[in-house]
């Protein structure tokens, strides 16, 4: 069948992007044809009929001192093609992506599924801003309300357990989510709000980044020849704190570890100097789980692959980004224990018996690969049929 993955933007988001080629590579190994869609990471000019007013415009600021740039899209895109420069290459090679800029521009006959997920592809936070100004409705397949394909929902999230839609975007999408054919989340609080917002029965199913196996990113280290990370304690921190920093540095004295990050919290700081500003590679990325022998962090995805690397770890609560996500995860494996505050004291954390963990990771994985197998045994009539 010919499929089509509605998730975030990929960009530079080493989550974000390794959900979206785990998916593709699991429905690609069911013998399915699967494209991710994906929006350009870079700026547009204005309208052309703008463009006169628009430069006239920056030319005045300019003159005034109140901006340094006329062209400022050349400018920030020769900027993103610097910064992204060792991560777009995997998502060119490892990621069939359908580069659109309005789910306008999608046509119903190109496809027999639509695949909602995974991600905050439901938070709407984060859908309009990063997919161009596009509204929440369109996360739940607005643009093919009336297209006869298949919709399924895998592992969507809303990336928190408080309700952040208006009257009226809820009941759009939950018009729009009755019509899907099946709906799963990766939270519980997600399977909550579906029933308690939309009237839907969805399913808690893994991350799609959890239905590979540890061996499937190995090979892709072995492949990028990815050299060795500098340390031993992964700290992997998308917001930095005083009290973050002195729990690194107590966690790698206690246990003899020596810190290493695999993160550029300079990407968007135009105050720092553009090579100061480049993401590693998402390769690179991997490689520190690999090589940790104990993990620091407040992301989700760090956090999934601790478990699938099978790593001592700790997340530290990130109440601005949601907690839901973490909870959620953690007491799948009952692993509660192990989101922490930062100025927690983990010398009476026991070791994370991993055996344990697995036997519960390998049903939750066999659970989720069937309901992506038994939802995607059958394509609906096209209308030449009836």
């Amino acid at each position: 069948m010919r499929i089509g993955i509605l998730t975030l933007p990929l960009h530079t988001n080493y989550g974000g992007i390794l959900q979206a080629y785990a998916l593709q590579t699991v429905l690609e190994r069911m013998g399915h044809e699967v494209v991710v869609f994906d929006t350009p990471n870079k700026n547009f000019l204005p309208p052309l009929w703008k463009l006169p007013l628009s430069f006239a415009k920056r030319a005045i600021l300019k003159f005034v001192g109140k901006t340094d740039r006329v062209f400022i899209e050349r400018y920030n895109n020769n900027v993103r093609s610097v910064i992204t420069q060792y991560i777009q290459p995997f998502i060119d090679s490892n990621i069939h992506r359908k580069e659109i800029r309005s789910f306008k521009e999608l046509k119903q006959e190109d496809f027999d599924v639509i695949v909602v997920g995974s991600d905050q592809v439901w938070r709407i936070l984060y859908f309009p801003s990063l997919w161009l100004g596009q509204q929440i409705e369109n996360a739940y397949l607005d643009f093919a309300k009336n297209w006869n394909v298949k919709k399924i929902a895998y592992a969507a999230s809303f990336g928190t357990e408080n309700w952040e839609y208006d009257e009226e975007q809820t009941e759009k999408c939950k018009d729009l989510l009755c019509k899907f054919d099946a709906v799963s989340t990766r939270e519980v609080d997600g399977i909550k709000l579906c029933k308690t917002k939309f009237d839907v029965d969805a399913l808690l199913v893994l991350d799609p980044t959890m239905l590979l196996n540890m061996d499937d990113y190995i090979t892709l280290l072995q492949k990028a020849k990815t050299p060795r990370s500098d340390g031993t304690l992964l700290n992997y921190i998308l917001d930095d704190s005083e009290e973050i920093d002195i729990l690194i540095n107590k966690v790698a004295t206690d246990n003899h570890l020596v810190p290493f990050s695999v993160n550029n919290q300079f990407e968007y700081d135009d105050s720092k100097p553009l090579q100061q500003r480049i993401k590693p590679s998402v390769e690179t990325w991997l490689r520190g789980f690999y090589d940790a022998e104990f993990v620091i962090t407040d992301s989700f995805h760090a956090c999934v692959f601790s478990i699938l690397f099978k790593k001592q770890f700790i997340v530290v609560g990130n109440k601005e980004r949601g907690m839901s996500r973490f909870k959620s995860l953690l007491k799948m494996f009952g692993l509660e224990e192990r989101l922490v505050e930062a100025n927690c004291d983990i010398s009476t954390l026991q070791q994370i018996d991993y055996d344990k963990v697995y036997n519960i990771y390998d049903k939750f994985k066999e659970l989720s690969m069937r309901y992506l197998l038994e939802n995607l045994t059958s394509v609906p009539l096209k209308r030449d049929d009836y």
